[in-house]
């Protein structure tokens, strides 16, 4: 177990060469401070009763793990800025201007969903449903757990009683025999 001095020393030594690495990835200094803070505390919060031999690597997975968790909020948030500012379209400069009064549903939304359209994505999605309720239990668990419920793969190897690799075994099993089992019916997604 590392002792709060020995992880204070940690944290120091290594935040100037995690900075670096975030600042190389994400090519922001502001959000690069704000990746090493996150993962400095994460590191803290979670893994402070860890030996002090296993901080180095705990704390590079938790780095790369906040990094890509930043990558995809920007990615999110960039759909939602350009969806919005395309349905501004050509309004006067200081009008107000309600989405919700100006959108027309796309095509391909589920507001023009036709009835048969309809029909045809409950069918699929119960055929997903049996398809999962045939896995392994172990495997449709660890696939609920990850991939309906949003749990981490720490929280999951936690829940499950089992290590982080196992999980990962789980999951990517429950996903090939899901994708296999879907094409044999004839269904891509």
């Amino acid at each position: 177990m590392a002792t709060d001095k020995e992880l204070s020393d940690f944290l120091e030594n290594v935040e100037r060469r995690a900075f670096k690495h975030a600042v190389y990835a994400v090519r922001k200094d502001e959000a690069a401070l704000d990746i090493v803070q996150d993962a400095m505390i994460k590191l803290a919060e979670k893994y402070g009763d860890k030996p002090a031999a296993e901080l180095p690597m705990l704390f590079q997975r938790i780095l790369q793990n906040t990094i890509l968790d930043f990558f995809r909020r920007e990615k999110v948030r960039n759909t939602w800025v350009t969806l919005f500012s395309a349905m501004r379209g050509n309004t006067e400069e200081g009008e107000d201007f309600d989405p919700l009064e100006h959108y027309e549903s796309r095509d391909d939304s589920q507001a023009t969903e036709s009835s048969a359209d309809k029909v045809e994505r409950m069918q699929v999605l119960g055929l997903i449903e049996e398809e999962v309720q045939k896995l392994p239990a172990r495997q449709r668990e660890a696939f609920l757990m990850r991939y309906w419920e949003d749990m981490d793969v720490t929280e999951t190897a936690i829940a499950m009683g089992c290590s982080e690799g196992s999980v990962k075994t789980h999951c990517s099993r429950a996903t090939h025999a899901l994708a296999a089992s879907l094409r044999a019916k004839g269904i891509r997604l």
